[in-house]
Formats: C-alpha cells, structure tokens, sequence
C-alpha cells in the first residue's frame, strides 16, 4: 500500500522468534526501524547486520513515528533480533552503470574536479546516452556516481558500490559537486536510475541471497525506497513480482520507506532509491 494506512502481520512458527534484546557483536540479523531525525552513525554501525527502513510519510503529512510493542519509540528507532532462523541478507541498487569505474584523480571538499586525466563534468557528459545528453538540462536527479570497494574489476557486477548523489555541476571549472566527500584514488562510475537496469540488478541480488541461503526460503522480508516502488516501475512493484515468481507462495513482510538499511561491503549502510531484501529458514525440524 501506498498513500494510505496499512498494517501487516507475520507469524513466525517453529524455532524462529522477535527478540526485544539485541546483543553486541550478534549473529543474528536485526531489523531496525527508525525516524529519519533519529538515524544516527552510531547507532547504524552497530557491530551486527542490520535490515529495515527509514520511517516514510509520503503523502507530507508527517509526523515521522516509529512504533514497537504497541508505543511510539521516544528515542525515534526500534530493533529486534530474528532468532532461531538461517538468514542471509542482499541489496538491489538497481542502477544502470554508464562507464566503468574511473580513478578520481583530483577533488577539493565536496567537489570532484577530474577523473583519469580529464574534467569531472566533460567525462559525465560524454557517458551519457545521446538522448539524455541532448536535452537543455541535463536530468541530474537520475545521474549519480557509484564509488567501488574491492576489485573495481568486478566491483559493479558483484554490488560492491555505494552510490553518492550530485549536487550540482559546475560549469566554471566542469567540477561536480557531491553529497559526500570522495578521496583522491577512490574510483567511481558513473550510473543512471533506470528500470530495466533496477529489473535486472534485482533478480541478481535475489540470486545472490538464496544461493548464500543454500536451501529454499520459508519467510522474507523486503523493504524497498519509496521511489523505488510502483511509481518507478509503472503501477506495478517490480521487486516483489519478482521475489514471488522466484518463490511462489513465500510470506514476504515488508514496507516502502525514505532510505533502506542493509550490508555493503560488511557493514551496515543507508541505502537511497534501492530495495533491501532478507531470506530467512528455519534451523530445525519445526521451522519447516
């Protein structure tokens, strides 16, 4: 549902439980809901894999609540442990990749001003697609940079990128500005929203988290951006058209938000126009 009040429930049978006590350094996964006034550092670098959402409110009526056990949380989060269940968990960015990842090569601040031997902005230009690349403005909120980790060889592929947003590009000096530092060295590509890309990149990653699960799932929960929905595909929620055509009958739980928290690169990270996504199994002969 979008839009309006709704509410879901999931009961988990068998071995598997909601546990109010969160533990340091635990194994388990934790789904973790919060305001997004309340979304503190410390708190997502909890030394455990996190997985939920940033409180939406997407008719703008605010304001921002997160509830638990029947009560607004005050402090604006709440997190609660799955127990008793194998789980392993994946994030579908969802981006079309315009060029492969390139060596930053000077930056000041926030401002990237070369990559490789040429200007930041002459290099975004001539990556994008020639229809994009002829309109009088250039689309800048569907243009991002995805900043690898790893190999950046196969950094794309595997999901190894986090993605940092334009603010601006500069003319004077063909800089682009971003909403996060980069450091020299760092190596980024340049990427496009796309829903074809988002498609594709979203049957990997369900891929990716059974074959980590290496037996059939019996419960899911998914948390897509709000942006990334129906309003992107078409009226039509491509992410979990998926998830059920790869499981049929699954119990999926989840809700659309402004900003997903999953993994990357063994940490948890605040996911933006992404959708998040958690296969968990039984341990035992009851949680069949």
């Amino acid at each position: 549902m979008l839009d309006v009040p709704a509410a879901a429930a999931m009961v988990v049978g068998g071995d598997g439980f909601l546990d109010s006590v969160v533990r340091k350094n635990d194994e388990d996964a934790v789904m973790s809901l919060t305001a997004p006034g309340n979304l503190a550092a410390d708190w997502l670098d909890a030394n455990y894999r996190r997985i939920g959402l940033v409180a939406g409110d997407a008719v703008g009526r605010g304001p921002f609540r997160v509830w638990s056990g029947g009560q607004i949380r005050r402090e604006g989060y709440a997190e609660v442990a799955v127990r008793g269940v194998q789980s392993s968990l994946a994030a579908s960015q969802g981006v079309r990749a315009l060029t492969s990842p390139i060596e930053v090569a000077e930056v000041h601040d926030y401002d990237v001003l070369k990559l490789g031997h040429y200007p930041a902005l002459n290099v975004l230009v001539q990556a994008l697609p020639i229809g994009v690349r002829e309109m009088d403005r250039i689309p800048l909120h569907l243009i991002m940079g995805g900043v690898t980790f790893g190999d950046p060889a196969t950094a794309i592929k595997d999901g190894r990128y986090r993605l940092n947003h334009i603010v601006a590009a500069n003319m004077s000096d063909q800089s682009i500005t971003f909403a996060q530092r980069l450091s020299r060295g760092e190596r980024l590509f340049w990427a496009m929203r796309d829903t074809l890309a988002a498609e594709r990149d979203m049957r990997a990653t369900i891929d990716r988290a059974a074959l980590a699960l290496k037996a059939p799932p019996h419960f899911a929960l998914l948390f897509p951006c709000i942006g990334r929905g129906p309003h992107f595909y078409g009226n039509t929620d491509r992410d979990l058209d998926l998830l059920k055509h790869r499981f049929p009958g699954l119990p999926i739980l989840g809700a659309y938000g402004n900003g997903e928290i999953g993994p990357l690169d063994e940490a948890n990270h605040l996911y933006q126009y992404s959708a998040v996504l958690g296969l968990f199994r039984g341990t035992g002969t009851r949680g069949r």
